[in-house]
């Protein structure tokens, strides 16, 4: 997901608080579903889904601050996944 030409820095609605408010919706739902299934496979798909989804945040936002001069303002006053 590389940013776009013509891109926008969004920083309002869940983007006020967090950087990654879609990862962050993602690992809940995934944690949901491991303590549903409760076992042990599915905690282990889960610790590798978050792997995946912080490689992914981690990668975009070195994009992000390459292309929007005013993303590590916004990365200062921001967290990745968890807001506050």
């Amino acid at each position: 997901p590389t940013p776009h030409s013509h891109g926008q820095l969004i920083d309002h609605g869940p983007y006020r608080w967090i950087r990654h408010p879609m990862y962050t919706a993602v690992m809940l739902f995934g944690a949901a579903l491991a303590m549903v299934a409760a076992s042990p496979l599915s905690w282990l798909l889960w610790c590798m889904l978050l792997a995946v989804l912080l490689s992914k945040a981690l990668l975009e936002e070195r994009w992000m601050a390459q292309k929007h001069p005013a993303y590590p303002t916004y990365r200062a006053r921001t967290r990745r996944f968890i807001p506050y």
